[in-house]
């Protein structure tokens, strides 16, 4: 399953005419995209969808969807979801 998951900024900045930032999604940190919500600002709560952020959120319907999350067990299955891929490890044989 793929959700779109509420982060709070808390760092933007501009690369080759792009803005990104750093959310955070109840504790754990990534880099997202916001050039689909160019008014969203460092405290702000967006839902962000593979790496995307697609619109601002309050802080309440935020928080109360994280904890909605965890609670059914879908945070961290999410959260794993639009983390950076590892390598795969290979098995010699």
């Amino acid at each position: 399953m793929c959700l779109g998951v509420p982060g709070q900024v808390t760092k933007v900045w501009e690369a080759n005419g792009t803005r990104f930032a750093t959310a955070d999604f109840g504790g754990v940190t990534k880099e997202i995209c916001l050039a689909y919500v160019p008014d969203v600002v460092v405290g702000d709560y967006t839902i962000v969808h593979v790496g995307f952020a697609l619109t601002k959120l309050d802080e309440k319907s935020a928080l109360e969807t994280l904890e909605l999350f965890r609670s059914v067990g879908l945070l961290d299955e999410e959260l794993n979801v639009i983390s950076t891929p590892t390598e795969p490890t290979s098995a010699a044989g």
